[in-house]
C-alpha cells in the first residue's frame, strides 16, 4: 500500500492465457509504490506480441520515482515511444515487413490526480460510487464509425471490423499516445484491462465485478467470470483502490 499527498492506493493484478490460446501475449505492470500500472496486449502472433508487450512493461518497470508530475508523465511517454521506435525497426527488418506490436493502457497516480495513457483498445475504467465509466476511447475502426454516427455501440460488438485497431505501440513510425486526466476521490476504484475481458463481459458485468469486496477479490472475480465463458483471448486485469487520508502525509507500507 502506498500513501501520497493525502491519498493512498493499493492494487491487485492477474493475467491468464484464456481458454483457447496456448501463449499469453499480454503483460502487466503493478507498481503501487511508484503510482504506475500498465496492461499491454501483444499482437503479431508467433511470439511477436509477447515480445512487444514485455518490452513495454520492462521499459516502464525501470522508472524511478519523480517529484514532479509532468516529469513522471514525460518519462512514461518517452519510454513508450522509444519502445515503439525499436519495435517498428524490428518489424521492418528483412525482405517482408512483419507485425510486432501491442496495445497499451496505463495509469499514473500522483498527489490527488491520476492520468490514463493509452494506444489501442486496452482500456481504463473508473468506478465512483455506483457509477462506472470508461475513461479511455478505443483506437479502433468501429470506434471511429461510432464517432461518425455510422454505427451504434450495440452494432459495434458484432461488426466484422470489431477486431481492427487503428493505433498500437510498434504499429507506426510516429506514434501518438492519448491522455485523460482525472482528479482522485475517496473510494475510487480503477480498472485497467486487455480486450480479452470486455469481449466476454459487457458493461454491466464489469461494473458488477468491480463492486465486489477488495481490489484482490474484484480482480480475481473478473478473471474467473471471463474464464467461465468462452474466453478465446488472453485476459489481463489490474484493479486499483484509492482512499483519502484524514491528514496529508507521505509514506510507503
Amino acid at each position: 500500500m502506498t500513501v501520497e499527498a493525502g491519498f493512498r492506493w493499493q492494487s491487485a493484478s492477474r493475467s491468464e492465457v484464456g481458454n483457447v490460446r496456448k501463449l499469453n501475449e499480454d503483460a502487466y505492470l503493478d507498481l503501487p509504490q511508484r503510482g504506475l500500472w500498465v496492461v499491454a496486449d501483444g499482437m503479431g502472433g508467433h511470439q511477436a506480441g509477447e515480445v512487444a508487450s514485455n518490452m513495454v512493461v520492462d521499459a516502464l518497470g525501470r522508472i524511478d520515482s519523480h517529484d514532479v508530475f509532468s516529469e513522471f508523465v514525460d518519462d512514461v511517454e518517452d519510454r513508450v515511444l522509444k519502445v515503439n521506435a525499436n519495435l517498428y525497426s524490428m518489424a521492418n527488418q528483412g525482405p517482408e515487413p512483419k507485425v510486432i506490436g501491442c496495445t497499451f493502457a496505463g495509469m499514473i497516480a500522483f498527489g490527488s490526480w491520476c492520468l490514463s495513457i493509452w494506444a489501442g483498445d486496452s482500456r481504463v475504467y473508473r468506478r465512483r460510487g455506483d457509477e462506472m465509466i470508461q475513461l479511455t476511447r478505443d483506437h479502433s475502426e468501429v470506434e471511429e464509425m461510432i464517432a461518425r454516427g455510422e454505427l451504434s455501440e450495440d452494432e459495434a460488438e458484432s461488426h466484422p471490423s470489431a477486431n481492427i485497431i487503428t493505433r498500437a505501440v510498434g504499429g507506426v513510425e510516429n506514434l501518438f499516445l492519448d491522455f485523460a486526466i482525472d482528479e482522485l476521490e475517496d473510494g475510487d476504484r480503477y480498472l485497467i484491462c486487455s480486450d480479452g475481458l470486455y469481449k466476454d463481459l459487457d458493461h454491466g458485468d464489469i461494473a458488477a465485478g468491480l463492486a465486489e469486496g477488495s481490489c484482490r477479490s474484484a480482480c480475481d472475480g473478473l478473471i474467473e467470470t471471463a474464464l467461465s465463458r468462452e474466453c478465446p483471448d488472453n485476459v489481463s486485469v489490474v484493479v486499483i483502490d484509492v482512499e483519502q487520508l484524514d491528514e496529508d502525509r507521505t509514506e510507503t507500507r
